[in-house]
């Protein structure tokens, strides 16, 4: 029997993922319905698929799925996430930053017997870091460089009158936790608020974000140092044409993240 899936927004990650499944790129699995603010493209964007996918609203991919997968603007996290957490389902979310400004659905998740998988998206070394956190850790941060198109219109930026146009260095914008770091950058430190929840939680992980003209890639540094080990990581992921803040990968690591679900072999988590 096939596994169904229902992807949350239609944009530059669950278009890609969506074209994947309807192609049978993953035995096993089968795309049964996506949500999107504008139902009207959507449907224009699915025409040509084998299977063209209902088009729904948030709250409704729930009852079509087995497992949702949420990739949809910060604001409308919960609309999707609350209705698969009620009926005790799989969540994947890539909002993970919105995540943390909704434990309680993590919490009703142990109630009713859902299940959140996050996907490590832009980065690299996440089962090192959870391993690790059976320990103990010092210290855990995070450094992130962008292009600055990649964190235009941050509310971090706007509130703080901080201007990253024209730039011709880098510019750091923000030093902080990773909690602060998600309210700040909504659009873009999904990554260091997926860090925190494999370590040691979003209070006690340390993030920087530097606005940088001289690079072309989406840059983070991860620094670890705990009981059982120490180590340095640094990925450069290549931005999607489409929209800058996001990374080519964030889309590959749902697919791997899927594939994880029905193979009969998994590396690590």
């Amino acid at each position: 029997m096939s596994n169904r899936i229902a992807i949350g927004s239609l944009g530059t990650i669950g278009l890609q993922v969506a074209r994947r499944l309807d192609e049978g790129d993953i035995d096993g699995l089968s795309l049964t319905a996506v949500s999107a603010h504008n139902k009207a493209r959507a449907a224009d964007r699915v025409a040509g698929f084998n299977s063209p996918p209902a088009i729904l609203s948030p709250r409704e991919l729930a009852d079509t799925a087995d497992l949702i997968v949420e990739c949809a603007p910060a604001e409308i996290f919960r609309d999707i996430a609350e209705p698969v957490i009620e009926a005790g389902k799989k969540l994947m979310p890539l909002s993970v930053g919105a995540l943390l400004s909704h434990w309680d659905l993590v919490d009703r998740a142990a109630e009713t017997g859902a299940k959140i998988l996050v996907p490590s998206g832009a980065l690299l070394g996440l089962d090192a870091v959870r391993a690790a956190s059976e320990g103990e850790f010092e210290s855990v941060t995070m450094v992130t460089r962008k292009p600055p198109a990649g964190l235009a219109g941050a509310p971090h930026l706007i509130n703080n009158n901080i201007n990253i146009d024209n730039l011709s260095e880098p510019l750091l914008v923000f030093d902080g936790t990773a909690r602060e770091g998600a309210k700040g950058f909504p659009a873009n430190v999904n990554v260091a608020a997926a860090l925190s929840l494999a370590g040691p939680g979003p209070d006690s992980t340390f993030l920087q974000i530097w606005a940088d003209p001289t690079i072309d890639r989406n840059t983070h540094t991860i620094k670890v140092v705990a009981n059982s080990a120490s180590f340095e990581m640094k990925m450069l992921s290549i931005p999607t044409t489409e929209k800058p803040a996001t990374g080519r990968i964030v889309a590959l690591s749902v697919i791997a993240s899927l594939r994880a679900q029905v193979a009969p072999l998994v590396i690590g988590a």
